[in-house]
């Protein structure tokens, strides 16, 4: 039956029959997800090694971060649509060949920009592997209990890849160098390449004219705004490179929305956006994003300034927020699903994160780990186990096949700047928190301060993200499979 978009049945669709090698698919699909999570956070540890090696001014090293993050983000949509069109295997292989190529490259960097360079190409291969991999998902198992518990232990690894990132690269700075923490990377994006084509079969690309003006207009617009929100919590709203980068952004992604009203098969589809689940959906996923990486940019300041944690400690400080991460889509979330309904789950899911934000308002200088960090982490790691795996189900279980590849990268787009912007809004606050402090204050009551301020922001976003899955999105007791209508 056709959709609110005309998708046909994925049951009658040849690219959602494909379970031969299931436990592999999902296997290949976790690792890939893992090393694009990883390099989020896995660099946060050895920027001081790369500041001693290349002698480079603190703006100029905070790029080994963000050139990441700004081609992830920029080029997501970009990398949905062309996974659409020549066939999602075939995208997630072209992905991990670049991935890893840039890995090899950054590794035996003789220069800052060689470096920086390498981590922007990584970002642009993890935009083409990331929405490729979520649509394999979507294509590669057939019922809705299926994809639930596959989208379960996709969030699993994506947790486990966020905080494995500080862990393992504390640990390979520690033991090895900062190189260690790139090139462990080639030997896994090699053995990915060979295992992809043995286990998961060609999914079918589809013909058409691509839509160069969309794609230009959507990967520039994106880029620019994520580098708004990047330069804006570096060095301020006002700004005039800041308000630069908002108002390119703002005018290309309004010319991308005249394209695609326009274009046959525009690079983004907006029927995405009209539908009532997926609107809601994306938009709580910004929300969710932006309180939960506001967090974590705060809290790894916290453990190492505030506790004067090593970087390796300071990685397996973050293990709780991971481990809780893992269980809650595999063992809390399904119960509550099947007993109430996905939007519960959801709902429960946002409290925990607020519970978390507001928990977090009260640090000080005095505040231990183990009284007033470990349980904000694992409430927050719980609720995001137990908001994500419905979340996605919701915004993907109604596309037809041939547009998941899109809808995810929408999805995950809308995940990168909603990262982008909590870390902006929540920086702007502790800025205007430490602006203007006690003299009697030391440097670590200071910086506690600005944290226990910011994460009022975090616990705002929680809110709002909350009201939305309240009043906007509408699940049944058990969510539709993607074969039936959607909403």
């Amino acid at each position: 039956m056709p959709d609110s978009q005309g998708a046909t049945s994925p049951a009658k669709d040849t690219a959602s029959t494909i379970t031969p090698h299931a436990t592999a698919i999902l296997t290949i699909i976790l690792c890939v997800q893992l090393l694009d999570a990883i390099d989020i956070t896995v660099m946060n540890m050895a920027v001081p090694n790369i500041q001693q090696d290349f002698s480079m001014s603190v703006t100029t090293l905070s790029w080994v971060l963000n050139g990441y993050t700004l081609a992830y983000g920029g080029l997501l949509l970009l990398g949905g649509r062309v996974g659409d069109i020549i066939g999602h295997r075939k995208g997630l292989m072209i992905g991990v060949t670049v991935f890893t190529l840039a890995s090899l490259v950054g590794a035996v960097a003789q220069d800052s920009w060689m470096l920086l360079a390498a981590r922007a190409i990584q970002g642009a291969g993890a935009a083409m592997t990331a929405p490729c991999a979520l649509a394999l998902i979507v294509t590669s198992f057939r019922t809705e209990k299926e994809r639930t518990k596959a989208f379960g232990i996709s969030v699993m690894a994506q947790g486990l890849g966020f905080a494995g990132g500080l862990i393992i690269g504390g640990m390979l700075t520690d033991l090895i160098s900062w190189r260690s923490v790139l090139f462990i990377n080639v030997p896994i994006g090699i053995v990915l390449l060979i295992a992809t084509p043995r286990f998961i079969p060609e999914s079918p690309g589809r013909r058409g004219k691509f839509d160069f003006g969309g794609a230009l207009s959507a990967t520039v617009g994106m880029g620019s705004i994520v580098y708004g929100f990047v330069h804006a919590s570096e060095e301020g709203w006002s700004e005039p490179s800041t308000l630069a980068a908002f108002a390119v952004g703002v005018i290309l992604l309004g010319t991308l929305v005249v394209i695609s009203t326009r274009h046959s098969e525009p690079v983004l589809n907006l029927k995405l956006l009209i539908n009532r689940n997926r609107g809601g959906g994306y938009l709580t996923f910004v929300c969710s994003g932006a309180a939960l990486f506001g967090m974590f940019f705060f809290l790894t300041q916290f453990v190492q300034d505030v506790l004067d944690m090593r970087p390796l400690m300071a990685g397996f400080a973050f293990l709780p927020m991971a481990i809780t991460m893992m269980i809650a889509p595999r063992w809390i979330a399904p119960p509550v699903i099947e007993r109430f309904d996905a939007k519960t789950a959801m709902v429960t899911g946002l409290v925990l994160v607020f519970v978390s934000m507001v928990w977090l308002t009260q640090v000080s200088a005095s505040t231990e780990y183990w009284s007033g960090i470990l349980g904000p982490m694992a409430l927050a790691g719980v609720g995001v186990g137990m908001l994500n795996p419905p979340l996605i189900g919701t915004i993907l279980s109604s596309v037809k096949p041939t547009e998941s590849g899109a809808a995810s990268g929408v999805l995950q787009t809308m995940g990168m700047v909603g990262g982008s912007i909590g870390t902006a809004v929540l920086v702007t606050i502790f800025t205007s928190a430490t602006d203007s402090p006690d003299p009697g204050l030391g440097a670590k009551e200071i910086l506690a301060d600005g944290i226990g301020a910011a994460c009022i922001g975090g616990a705002g976003f929680a809110l709002v993200g909350l009201l939305l899955v309240i009043g906007v999105i509408r699940t049944p007791k058990e969510a539709p499979a993607a074969s039936e209508e959607a909403a």
